[in-house]
């Protein structure tokens, strides 16, 4: 009898374990779901269904580094990122700068890196991010006309951001998405940052070419078309991302600060 008590007991405290254990699963699956729902609720319906086909924003968000590279003449560029500070740095033989959280650097004594670091230190990162990046924090979401190519309509979503929100706030953007797969294929923008004004002439980039990064879809190239307007007439410059890591891991301490010998640059 007390054999038999005893295996009651152990029954009765497995069972309730497991209970336990259940609820907690489904605890963690709700508020899991609370957040990812909540992440979305502000934004408008398309540009949801264009996250998603790119692997959701929840997928996006897991991750905290991401570096790719890009092919110069005889050399390759490469990217880092961090997408939770936002702290990059680009690294080239003979040249590096980026941002440290509080100021931008350049280390580039021989001159071999002839832009602007305060302009070129995240650019291809937000080429390259996209969609996601335009569901940052201070955008705001309207409407835009299709945008027109060989016989197809592509619907948009203009985007444009808060006063004071990163360095060109002026800037507006338009992404246009496949009808059917809700993709996105056209990236339009306009460039404000070295005059500080509302610009009219809007670039267009085609985003056709996608790879999947840890559950990520991403582009594998984009390029540059020539316009008149918003008449697309062709391609252009080609820019491909190679060398593509994207994940959760943690980053080495101080990898993004400003090196001893570096120097801050002031905007021009």
């Amino acid at each position: 009898m007390i054999r038999k008590s005893i295996i009651g007991m152990c029954l009765s405290v497995m069972l309730f374990s497991c209970k336990e254990d259940t609820k907690k699963v489904e605890t963690v699956k709700q508020e899991k779901e609370k957040i990812e729902t909540s992440a979305l609720h502000n934004y408008p319906d398309v540009f949801k269904k264009v996250l998603n086909a790119h692997g959701g924003l929840n997928a996006w968000k897991e991750n905290r580094l991401l570096t790719f590279e890009i092919a110069k003449e005889g050399y390759s560029e490469k990217h880092s990122i961090d997408l939770k500070s936002r702290k990059d740095r680009v690294d080239a033989p003979g040249y590096s700068f980026g941002f440290d959280g509080e100021n931008i650097w350049e280390l580039n004594e021989k001159r071999l890196f002839k832009g602007d670091p305060i302009f070129f230190h995240n650019l291809y990162f937000y080429f390259y991010a996209m969609p996601f990046v335009l569901a940052d924090d201070g955008i705001v979401y309207s409407e835009t006309q299709d945008l027109e190519f060989n016989g197809v309509s592509f619907p948009g979503i203009k985007i444009n951001f808060n006063s004071g929100v990163g360095t060109s706030s002026k800037d507006n953007y338009y992404l246009h998405y496949n009808p059917e797969t809700y993709k996105m294929e056209w990236l339009g923008y306009t460039v404000t940052y070295r005059t500080g004004e509302v610009s009219e002439n809007v670039k267009w980039i085609h985003y056709n070419n996608w790879q999947t990064v840890n559950n990520v879809v991403l582009p594998k190239s984009i390029s540059w078309y020539t316009y008149e307007g918003r008449n697309l007439i062709e391609p252009g410059h080609v820019l491909e991302f190679k060398n593509v890591v994207l994940n959760s891991n943690l980053i080495k301490e101080g990898y993004f600060k400003m090196p001893n010998n570096a120097q801050v640059v002031n905007k021009k």
